[in-house]
Order: structure tokens, then sequence, then C-alpha cells
């Protein structure tokens, strides 16, 4: 190899570039899939609410907008999840800088409506607000609203109202139909607002119905499914519609059912949730797994994923998670899981991606279906406090060259290619030649092997349980990439030059050849990087993560557009973050996180987070010659790499001091329990019929809490009766879901507690199952003949889902009979619940209990005369106590921290907590159950400089001591940055 003195120098001391130049794989003949009408070209601008008419089709491929080809590579979050709007801006804001150009939303008919005919859209369920602030960040939406959305959510999103409504659900059933009608009415109204095709919006994408299996045959549930079309465009939807199939089965494929003569606009797609130790299957155009009945369930139509595994969720227990919850979830479903799945994915020809969860957050109230928890945090790439986690790495690289690398949008199956060890996909843009060989490790030792390609034999490791990708004859500007042995993140233009990220594994040695017909003039700008220049081809190398971003620039004189080099590892790589403004691309190297840029003549503004020191370095627009970062000017200098780059490290994140909370004060209730209690405005419990699945028994009235109104939380009955002689023992048949649990009293003492069990890995998610009978002995506690009063709480835990379309959702809730042994007494039964919602935190932050009617959970509540106690504390008592404090945050104005709630006691302690923070219900804490602990505070309910009122209602089952012990405040995260925050509203009273 003859070497120039010029490249010598840069090469010595630096490691030999690992190609083998022998052999050829060759481009191989594409597949029969080949053809499509539009051109690979520029993928279209970030989405706005432009004003401007937008087209959106499609062919096999991807989906054309306004012609051009778009790769969606979107993220799951829901907004309900997020009970503070401002924060909404914080996590798209996330999303967008990482990659994701879309976002797609559930929105959940229960969240909004209270009431038949009842709906709210404001405030923290302010879906206008939630569009605007997408479109202004610059994400397409993709929107879900059901009318059933699962989403592990109570009643599968189903209102609590539906349960006690005739018809049956999810079927052609006129009378549940003309409910869904109206809901549907309510969305599409605000959702027309903001189409993109009407330039007013950024909905790209409308979803009807979610994982709807269990009528597909049935002329009922096509019907069903004609019916959710046409109405849908009759609200004026006039955007791609589709389904999200559960699994891979060829259902609601275009042509499953009538539309209406409208013969366009709609997609085929299907989800998918593969264990961390399965195979990644081979779904997609190029595949067949998972797919009953061809190669390919839709392949006029594009390949597309509504969801795809971004974590998993967590039940009661920590059955999925051996009790480790959230966090072992992020373990095992890593940054590797996604490489293999996510490229294993892009390799089956599919281009729209939707990852769920991308932030899972929070299933505040009662919102939560039995099967979850509070937390839904989801081991997502972002946490449930909003933290960015290594996970983002491959969701920032692969996002980022979906958009910037247009060749991606178009790729064919090409020849087979083998390497030992791993397992190889080849795919090539018939328009450009390009090609690209994803290798994928399904072992668990690392693998380094031959690769064959048609660029020649390359040398790859793939680490254990991993894949990675190589790509041969890729453009860059107005060159052409022979192959790197990196993977590609993005290409763009900023200023006079044009810019390559590449990046991969912390200590890979990245190799690429760039062919160069005249020997250039290569600047190696950090000592981590080599060149050789040899028979029309300049070798590049760069070990990576060694000195954090290694710049190699190229120049073949004036010319010819200078290209620059840049290598990163991953912990690298997601600190570059590119960024679109009307000036010109600019491309950001340093903070933490770049929310956003205003270019101004040569001022260049920036705001965004930063977590540790660091330097700020931008290439954008010629003539930007000042940097403004979160407001302040900052010193700069100009560098060989054609950046502008600050001299001065942008400072450490400010301290953030968390108070102790102490101050408490508690007050006992349930006054229910108590045979002289007023009950005279409870609701009687006299009905004889059910529109619920759950059988009345025979003789006895309707006790189920949802036909008397009542929906979410705890619910009351107490029971008036006589003729008591020989009674021996009461049995209390009830429903509740996971979890749930009935306290009884008989004349104001009590007679014991009975909980449905622990969950496990086998019991889990079974839908429905969840009744039992507290049979307790009262012959001893009969002192006296007459009047007796029995008293039931019953906590719930929310309704099941309908995923088999069975109607599970309308299973009872609260006590479903009652039987005597030894006598028969006459009953008289009431029954109160929640009050009426609160017209602020919605219908699903209150249930039953007396101190909830009473607003003792409002921040407003005098509490002065409530006993004065100390934390830990330990009792022995049957019911409901609450504890009340106040405390002060002083977070600096400038620092984004997110808080959370502890609660830390001895595990066999029989207990469970609701929380309040002013007066908004953040979650329920199961002290022996677990495994959750901590409790995300979202910042606008939480006041970070201010006064805040926290609230416990703690139910203690009798059977042990019970706290609470430990409850302290946690930082979760702090970044000097993030968002303005505006107040939620916490009305006092």
């Amino acid at each position: 190899m003859a070497l120039s003195r010029r490249t010598f120098s840069a090469l010595a001391g630096s490691a030999a570039l690992g190609l083998a130049l022998g052999g050829s794989g060759g481009p191989g003949a594409p597949s029969a899939f080949a053809g499509g009408t539009a051109p690979t070209g520029p993928a279209p601008e970030p989405p706005s609410a432009d004003g401007e008419r937008h087209t959106i089709g499609y062919d096999r491929y991807s989906l054309l907008v306004d012609g051009k080809r778009l790769v969606v590579w979107s993220g799951e979050l829901h907004p309900f999840r997020l009970p503070s709007p401002s924060l909404w801006r914080d996590v798209l804001q996330k999303m967008r800088a990482h990659g994701y150009n879309a976002v797609s939303i559930y929105v959940a008919w229960n969240y909004h409506s209270p009431a038949p005919g009842r709906y709210d859209f404001t405030g923290v369920r302010d879906l206008d607000l939630f569009l605007r602030t997408a479109a202004e960040t610059g994400l397409y939406v993709i929107l879900r609203p059901g009318p059933y959305i699962n989403a592990e959510v109570d009643g599968g999103g189903f209102p609590g109202w539906l349960t006690a409504t005739k018809g049956t659900a999810r079927t052609f059933d006129p009378d549940y139909l003309a409910h869904v009608d109206e809901w549907l009415s309510q969305v599409n109204r605000i959702a027309r607002r903001h189409l993109f095709t009407r330039g007013t919006g950024t909905i790209l994408l409308y979803q009807i119905e979610n994982e709807y299996d269990s009528h597909v045959t049935e002329a009922a549930g096509r019907d069903y499914m004609s019916h959710l079309y046409k109405k849908v465009r009759a609200d004026g939807i006039d955007v791609p519609l589709f389904h999200n199939d559960k699994g891979r089965n060829g259902y609601w494929v275009p042509g499953s059912f009538d539309t209406g003569g409208d013969k366009g606009g709609w997609l085929y797609g299907f989800d998918g949730y593969p264990s961390p130790s399965q195979t990644p299957p081979d779904w997609g155009h190029f595949g067949s797994g998972g797919m009953k009945g061809g190669a390919t369930a839709s392949p006029a139509t594009p390949g597309f994923v509504p969801e795809f595994g971004g974590g998993w969720f967590d039940p009661w227990g920590g059955a999925w998670f051996d009790g480790k919850g959230y966090a072992e979830s992020r373990r095992t479903r890593d940054a590797a899981y996604e490489r293999r799945f996510y490229l294993t994915n892009l390799a089956n020809g599919l281009t729209l991606h939707n990852v769920y969860m991308t932030f899972g957050g929070t299933s505040w109230g009662w919102l939560p279906a039995p099967v979850v928890y509070t937390s839904y945090d989801y081991g997502a790439a972002i946490d449930e406090g909003r933290n960015v986690t290594d996970k983002i790495a491959p969701m920032h690289q692969l996002g980022h060259l979906l958009q910037r690398v247009p060749d991606f949008a178009k790729l064919d199956k090409a020849s087979e290619v083998k390497a030992e060890g791993v397992k190889v996909y080849h795919l090539a843009n018939p328009d450009t030649g390009a090609q690209v060989y994803i290798a994928r490790n399904d072992g668990t030792d690392a693998v380094t092997t031959n690769l064959p390609t048609d660029a020649g034999d390359l040398r790859i490791t793939v680490p254990g349980k991993d894949a990675r990708m190589v790509t041969t004859g890729l453009s860059v500007g107005r060159r052409t990439v022979k192959y790197s042995t990196a993977e590609p993140v993005l290409h763009l233009s900023a200023g006079r030059q044009d810019i390559a990220l590449f990046s991969g594994r912390r200590d890979d040695m990245a190799e690429l050849v760039l062919k160069c017909p005249v020997e250039p003039f290569v600047q190696r700008l950090d000592p981590e990087g080599a060149w050789i220049y040899d028979r029309n081809e300049l070798h590049v190398s760069a070990p990576l993560g060694q000195g954090g971003l290694t710049r190699v620039l190229v120049q073949n004189g004036e010319s010819e557009t200078p290209l620059l080099l840049l290598f990163a590892d991953d912990a690298t790589a997601v600190r570059l973050f590119p960024y679109d403004t009307p000036s010109g691309t600019l491309l950001v190297y340093g903070p933490k996180l770049l929310r956003h840029v205003e270019v101004h003549g040569s001022e260049v503004r920036l705001t965004g987070d930063v977590t540790e020191t660091a330097t700020v370095e931008v290439w954008g627009p010629r003539g930007i010659d000042k940097l403004v970062w979160n407001g302040r000017t900052l010193p700069t200098r100009t560098t060989l790499a054609g950046s502008l780059m600050t001299t001065d490290l942008l400072p450490e994140v400010p301290e953030v001091e968390l108070p102790e909370l102490g101050g408490w004060r508690m007050r006992t209730e349930n006054p229910e329990a108590g045979p002289s209690f007023d009950d005279s405005s409870w609701r009687v419990a006299d009905r004889k019929t059910s529109y619920s699945t759950t059988e009345v028994p025979e003789g006895q009235p309707v006790l189920f809490a949802d036909d008397y109104g009542f929906h979410y939380g705890d619910v009351w009955y107490r029971g008036v009766f006589t003729g008591s002689e020989g009674l021996e023992e009461i049995s209390l048949a009830y429903r509740t879901g996971t979890q749930g649990l009935l306290m009884a009293w008989l004349d104001g003492e009590p007679l014991g507690t009975h909980r449905m069990p622990v969950p496990n890995k086998t019991t889990t998610i079974r839908q429905g199952t969840w009744a039992d009978t507290a049979v307790l002995p009262v012959r001893e506690r009969l002192r006296s003949p007459g009047r007796h009063v029995l008293s039931v709480l019953v906590r719930r835990m929310q309704h099941d889902q309908d995923g088999k379309a069975l109607d599970t959702h309308k299973a009872a809730r609260g006590l479903t009979g009652v039987s005597f042994t030894g006598a028969a007494p006459d009953v008289t039964w009431r029954i109160q619940g929640e009050a009426a919602p609160d017209p602020v935190r919605g219908p699903m932050n209150n249930g039953g209990l007396y101190g909830e009617r009473e607003g003792w959970h409002l921040p407003g509540f005098r509490d002065r005369d409530w006993e004065a106690v100390t934390l830990p504390r330990s009792a022995r008592y049957q019911g409901v106590t609450w504890y009340r404090t106040t405390f002060r945050l002083a977070v600096p104005a400038d620092v984004d921290a997110s808080i959370g709630l502890t609660l830390e006691d001895d595990p066999y302690r029989a207990y469970r907590a609701q929380i309040f923070l002013n007066g908004w219900n953040m979650g329920q804490y199961i002290n022996n159950v677990g495994p959750q602990h901590t409790f995300v505070l979202p910042n606008g309910i939480l006041r970070t400089r201010g006064a805040n009122t926290l609230a416990l209602a703690v139910l203690s089952e009798f059977t042990t001591d019970s706290g609470p012990g430990k409850v302290g405040l946690t930082l979760l995260g702090r970044a000097a940055g993030g968002v303005p925050v505006d107040p939620v509203p916490s009305p006092g009273r």
C-alpha cells in the first residue's frame, strides 16, 4: 500500500484498519417487491401548523408526504399519565431532540367523560393544548381515541358509567354505538382542527379500535369496524386510518370491511412485545414470522407496527420482574435489546414504527386497570421522572438516521449473506444502490466474524444479545462511502460543509472508506482519528469513546464542499442534536438536551438542559458568531471543524435541598361502621336487575356499585337487619380486581378483613377472576336481639379490561351477594361511594372514603384539631386513618428537579395508603405487596417553589401492626434548564 508522507504522519501510533480486502459479496438481485413510484429524495421538513395544504399517501415502502418519503419513528406518550400540561412540552422536546419525528397518543374515554353526555377537555384534559404543543415541537401525531384502547387503564378506557348501560360493547349493538358516536364526535371536533392535511396541525394518522380480534369472522364485527370508519370520515378526518392488530394475524387488512366507497387511506398495522429471551421475529414484507397465512399481511401498504415494545408493564407484587419493578424491566429490555429487535424490524421492511412506551408516566388516581400498580414507568427510554436513560441511544441513532439519511426510506431485500455466528440481513436501495447489512447475535457471547459485503469482507464484532449495522455505497452529500463498520446516524449540510455522523459501541474501532478519485486534503482534528489515502480511497479509522467526539475534515479544494466526518460512541452520539430552522440546519454538540434553536442574524439562541459541566459546539449557517444559551451569552471561538465552540464550561447544576417531612397530624375515620351513623342520604340498594356480566344471586338485590353510579375507589355498604336469632356466619361475596379487599364491622365491632391474593406470573393478567367470599363468624358478636348493622368497606381495584370483546369491563365491583348461616334475617341495604366528580381533578381522583367525601384530602381543609403525631408510627387498627402535613420547597428557578415521595416500612405490615398531593390522588401504596415504594410528584401539581399539602389515607387490615413507616421526599433527577411550569389548579375546598 503506497502511503503519502502526510498520510503516514496521521496514521502513526493509531490502531491498524481491520479490513480484509479480498472477496466480494456482490449487490445481489432485488426481491420481487422491488418498485415504487416516489423518488428517494430528501425527507419532508419537520411538521408544523403552517397553514398549507398537505397530502399523505403511501406505497408498500413508506408513507409519502407531499410526494416525499417519510419513515415514521414515533414514541408513545399518554397525556393522561402526565397530569401537568407544562410538562407535556418537556417530554415532547426530549423526544424530538432524540430522534423521534412523531408522538402516538391514546385518548382515554373514561378520562374525559364523568357521565353520559358529559365531556371535559379542559385543564389536564386539554387535548387541543396537547395537539398544539406537539405541532409547536415539530412532531407528527398519531391519534388513537379508541373507543377501546386497553393501555392497562380502568375498563380499557371505557368510562365507568358504560358498565351500567344497555348494549354489548365493541359490537354493532346500536345502544353501544350511540354512546360511541357521541364520544367520537367530541374527539373529532377537536382533532379535525389539527389535521396535517389542512395545515392546521400535525395529526398524521388516526386509529380506530385497538387489538380487536374477537369478531373478525363475524358480520357484526365487520359492520362495527365499518361503522367506526364511516363515522370518523363523516366527522371530517381525512388522514389515513388504521387498526392495531394484536400480533401479526392479518386481521383488518385493506378490504376486510366496507369503507363506504373510500378506497384509499387504510393501513394495516400490528403490534409486537417480544421477550428478551425470544429470537426477534421476521415480521414485515420480508418475513413470515407470526403471520397466519402468508409472507406479508398487506403487501400494498408499508410495514407498520403501531406498538412495538419499548419495555413492559409490571403487575402488583412485581410478578414479571421478580419484585424488582421497572428497574428490572429497563435492565432486561436495554439498549442492546432495542438494537436487536428494532434493527430486525428495519431489516424486514417496517417503516412506520411506534415505540410503546417511550415515556410511560403515572397511572394516577383510579386510572390503572387491576393488572398494574400506580407507576407506568414501563422501563421506557424516558423514565417516569422524565429522566432520559441509557436506553435512548438506539432510539436517538435510529431516529435521526431514518430522518436524515433518505436511503433508508426505500429498501428491498437483497441477496442472501451468511457470516459465522450471526444472523445477517441484506437490504438494498433500488434507486441509489446503497447496501445495508444487519448482523444480529442471538447468543450470549460476543462474536467476531467476517461479514461478506459488496465492498469486500469486513471484520466485525457483535456483542452477545445485540446487533449492529454496516453500510456500503451510502451517499454523504456529493461523496459516497464505500463502506462503514460504524453505524450512520445522520447526514446534513451546515454552512459551507457537509457533516456525517457515525457511531458504535464504546471501544469499537470505527472504520470508514470514502471514495475519492482525487487525493483530498485531510485534517485530523482530534488525536484519536487516523487516515490513509490509497488507490482513490480514503480510509479513516477512530476508536470510539476514548476522547468524546472524533472529527476528521476532508477537503478537495474550493470546488467541492468540505465533508466533516464525526465519530462517536453511544454516550457521545446522544449529545449531538440536529435542528432545522428557517435559516438552515444546525448541529449542536455538548449539552444533555437541546430543546429549541433560533437564529437571529449572526446570533444563535439555544435553550436546553445541562446535568454536568459541558461545552457547547455549534455547526450552523454561515456568519454566526454569537451563542446564547438559556438567555446567557457565552464566550466562543471558531474551530478548524467549522464550528462555533464555547470557551467556558457551562456550570454544574445547583444542588437541590429537600426538607424532611414532619408536623404530621392524624385522625381516624370510618364512622360508617358505627350503628348510629346517619346513612339516610345514601342510595337504597334495591335494584333487581343489572346489565353486568355478573349474575345477581337469586332472591337478593343488586349490590354492584356501578349500578348505583359509584364507579371509582372505595365503596361503603350498610345493611340493617333483624331476625338474627341463631345466626352463626355471614358470607360476603365480592369482586374487586387484583389486590382488592373487604373490611366488615357488626354494630361497630370489627369482624375482620379479607383480601384478594397477591398475583403471580400465572395469575397476573387473568381478567374477570378476582372474586372471592369472606366467611365471617358472628355468633359470639350478637349480644342482643333486635336491630343490627352490618357495615362493609370494599376497596375496588377498578374494572377489568375488555380485550376479548366479551363485556368483561361490566364484571361487578363491590359486594355481589350476601348469605347467612343459621338464620334468614331481613336486610335493608344502603350504599355510598364517591361524591360528585371533582370538577378540576376529574372523575377518577376520588373514591368513597369518608375523608374524601368530607374533603380531608384537600389543601384547604382545617386540620388544627387533629392529633399531632410523628412518623414512623405503629398501631393495630381495622379501618382508615388519615395523616396530613405541609412542606415548602425552594428549588432554584433555573433547575428542573424531579421529586418523588418514598414510603418504607416493615414488609410484613399489612396496610395501604392513598397518596394525595395538594388534593390530587397520586396513587396507591401497598406496603406488604409492592413493588412500588416511590411515587413521582409531577411539577405543577407539586409546587417546587412554595407550599404543598400532603395527605395519606391509610387502610389498616388489623392482621398486623400498621404504619405509616418512613415517609420522605426523594430527588429523582435534576437539570439546569427545563421548561416553564405553570401551576396546575388545585382547589383547596
